[in-house]
């Protein structure tokens, strides 16, 4: 990967999931790399993300939404991936308050802190593909309507609108990414709040029954989260891209029934079986999704590589040797 030496990059929540991927491989690249995170319980940040590049990385640990600290951190950047948030779509419906606050007012800060602090810098910012909320039409382009059916997806909406607005007033160079069901390592794994395949990932590595909902045959397009971060980086660098927004998943959809099948050849002792829906997950199932990425294979010239058992091969390797570092109890912190 050429062109990242000597580079500024600050990753908000850059030691969660993909933040902390996407920090390894610009570290790697020679980039100059900053982390803010704020390490909330339950969040994901976990220094272990980033042991084997921490002596080349900056590590701050702040909360996005405060102003002061947010103004000096983004100054001198050339590349700011805001990636910070609440995540949690059945979390958002018992309080809407993290939300709010990280992923409206916080973006809010970023932003400003840019356009008065470091205004030429370019920002890439991660929403989700539940901005749409149920798909009319298969597979879901950029220009579908968005009708999303859950606290955490219209405050990342909102957040997206907010840059929006700060690239066509203030001349803000973003580019706005829309994510569909990432999964890989570095993930979370305390509970089943983030991440549907990494959660069937370890009751497959504990043999904990799989719980597939329905009948299994909602289909989803899942994108390993290298893939994922080859996006970013590719969004980050295109000028083409400045002021879009971009699907970041496949059009080679596959059903739940199939990410348990699958689990279950891979990984000696995995079971699965059916269970119906629970009341939460019934109420914002959007039924079946799949990503449009023509805009993005066309403008930035990417699409996801990995298949989905190669990307799940991979990530059972890893949390079978590193489960000790995101198999704790939750809120219970480890050293690095």
């Amino acid at each position: 990967m050429s062109g990242w030496t000597d580079q500024r990059v600050l990753i908000t929540g850059g030691l969660g999931f993909i933040g902390s991927n996407l920090a390894i491989r610009l570290a790697e690249a020679g980039a100059r790399v900053t982390i803010v995170d704020a390490v909330i319980p339950e969040y994901g940040g976990n220094l272990f993300n980033i042991k084997h590049v921490r002596d080349r990385v900056t590590v701050n640990f702040g909360d996005i939404c405060d102003r002061l600290a947010m103004n000096w951190l983004v100054g001198g950047q050339d590349y700011v991936f805001h990636l910070a948030g609440q995540v949690s779509h059945v979390m958002s419906m018992t309080d809407p308050f993290p939300d709010i606050e990280f992923n409206i007012k916080g973006t809010a800060v970023v932003v400003e802190a840019l356009r008065h602090h470091n205004p030429t810098a370019k920002l890439v910012f991660t929403g989700t593909r539940g901005q749409y909320g149920p798909a009319l039409r298969l597979p879901v382009a950029e220009t579908a309507p968005t009708n999303p059916k859950a606290i955490y997806e219209i405050s990342n909406l909102t957040a997206e609108k907010i840059i929006q607005v700060y690239h066509q007033i203030h001349g803000l160079r973003a580019v706005m990414l829309r994510l569909t069901n990432i999964y890989g390592p570095r993930a979370q794994m305390k509970h089943s709040q983030y991440g549907v395949v990494n959660w069937f990932v370890r009751q497959a590595l504990d043999g904990v029954p799989i719980k597939v909902f329905g009948d299994g045959r909602i289909l989803r397009d899942f994108v390993y989260v290298d893939d994922c971060v080859d996006a970013l980086l590719a969004c980050a660098t295109s000028e083409a891209a400045v002021g879009e927004v971009f699907n970041v998943g496949s059009d080679r959809p596959a059903s739940f029934l199939e990410l348990a099948q699958t689990l279950e050849r891979l990984c000696p002792g995995c079971v699965w079986g059916f269970a119906p829906f629970t009341p939460e997950r019934a109420a914002q199932e959007p039924g079946d999704f799949y990503s449009d990425i023509t805009k993005i294979r066309t403008t930035v010239g990417w699409e996801p590589r990995t298949a989905l058992e190669d990307g799940l091969r991979q990530t059972l390797d890893y949390y079978a040797r590193h489960r000790d570092h995101y198999w704790q109890p939750a809120g219970v912190r480890r050293a690095a």
